[in-house]
C-alpha cells in the first residue's frame, strides 16, 4: 500500500544512524538508508451513494472523521 488516494502521502527515505557517535571523524557512525512508510489503510467510503474502497492514510482518516462528526 504505497500511496494515500486523498493526499498522496507515500514512502519517503531517511537515514539510520547507529547509536555510537563518539570517536574521531575516521570512525564516524555509519548511516544507512531506510524507508519511512506511510500508515495507509484500506477503508470503504460511501461517495454519492456508491461504496468506494480507498487507500487512505490515518491522518486523512482522522480528518475525515472530524468533518463528518
Amino acid at each position: 500500500m504505497a500511496r494515500c488516494h486523498v493526499c498522496g502521502k507515500g514512502t519517503t527515505f531517511g537515514r539510520n544512524i547507529r547509536h555510537k557517535h563518539s570517536g574521531r571523524w575516521e570512525r564516524k557512525a555509519p548511516k544507512t538508508n531506510r524507508p519511512f512508510r506511510a500508515n495507509v489503510q484500506k477503508k470503504t467510503f460511501v461517495i454519492d451513494g456508491q461504496a468506494v474502497r480507498l487507500n487512505i492514510c490515518t491522518r486523512c482518516l482522522r480528518t475525515q472523521l472530524k468533518a463528518t462528526a
